[in-house]
């Protein structure tokens, strides 16, 4: 049996295990890529931490990253471990022994909020840099909840009266409407259209993703959002606003039609996440809690930072 079998069936054997991390996920963002798994396990085989990673190559170098669309990776641990620093340390150090037989020239991944995992590695020589995620915790009460809005923020839904939410667009015109509002801004889409396919439908056929949009009188859209959640969070993964409209309130109606469904499903709202100041902002105004997590990063090879600093002259994408 392989790692990645055995990841399987481990994973489905936890009580939770963060969506970024299922097997079915790793298929879908990591179509058409190779993506594999590295196992801990105690003297009886059994599995004590996980680490799925995809590898990607360039030239003669080999590197992990994270995949496309997903904020949450790094190591994972069996409930046996959860909360116990020493035995996540032997885990961590029994995963990061195997990763220095790989020959890797670089390593990258961004660990679970509160992942005691994150101070192991760092202790193991690894680099980790703070990151900061927002999230609504509360949603029982959407008064409340609408009330900690900012004054901005509710006077854009007040804009958004004659707008109507839904939940009816198909992925496809998703993925239109979201290349033409980046176009508006001379942008190009970071995804490509079978991408989102792949995973939208993976998503869906497991009822964890909607398309939610914001349209107008006529049917015309105005904003758009891809959801997809697990049994704790919902991540407003991807957002489309057409600047062309950013007056009417579309942008802060989406959000709150969000929640709403997060509500639905029982689960906290996740942003999934911003290190960029404009966007921090705008999260901010919807009375978000910011939340810490942490990247992981290690130089295998001191010359593929160079390599790096070439390729993003280049604008060349690792994803």
């Amino acid at each position: 049996m392989t790692n990645k079998e055995r990841y399987i069936e481990w994973v489905a054997a936890q009580e939770y295990v963060p969506i970024f991390m299922q097997p079915w996920w790793m298929d879908a963002v990591c179509a058409g890529k190779v993506w594999d798994v590295l196992l801990a396990e105690d003297s009886e085989g059994n599995i004590l931490g996980a680490m799925p990673y995809l590898l990607r190559k360039r030239a003669w170098f080999k590197y992990i990253v994270m995949p496309q669309q997903t904020q949450i990776g790094g190591i994972w641990v069996d409930s046996s471990v959860t909360g116990d620093k020493w035995k996540t340390a032997e885990v961590c150090r029994a995963l990061k022994e195997q990763m220095d037989t790989m020959g890797l020239a670089y390593y990258y991944q961004q660990y679970l909020p509160g992942s005691l995992c994150v101070e192991a590695m760092h202790g193991l020589g690894f680099s980790t840099k703070e990151r900061v995620t927002y999230r609504v915790d509360d949603l029982s009460n959407l008064d409340a909840v609408i009330d900690k809005f900012s004054k901005n923020k509710k006077r854009q839904l007040q804009k958004a009266l004659s707008l109507h939410a839904d939940r009816t667009m198909e992925i496809e015109d998703f993925y239109r409407f979201h290349a033409q509002c980046l176009a508006t801004r001379k942008r190009k889409i970071s995804y490509s259209r079978e991408f989102l396919l792949v995973l939208e439908r993976k998503a869906r056929r497991l009822g964890q993703c909607t398309v939610l949009s914001v349209r107008n009188a006529d049917g015309e859209p105005y904003a758009a959002a891809f959801l997809v959640w697990d049994q704790k969070y919902m991540y407003y993964l991807i957002p489309a606003i057409n600047p062309a409209f950013g007056d009417s309130g579309a942008g802060a109606l989406l959000v709150l039609e969000a929640m709403k469904i997060a509500r639905e499903k029982h689960v906290l709202f996740d942003f999934e996440g911003s290190m960029d100041r404009g966007t921090a902002k705008h999260y901010q105004q919807f009375g978000s809690t910011p939340v810490k997590y942490f990247s992981v990063e290690k130089y295998y090879k001191p010359f593929f930072r160079l390599a790096i600093w070439f390729q993003k002259i280049r604008e060349f994408k690792f994803r």
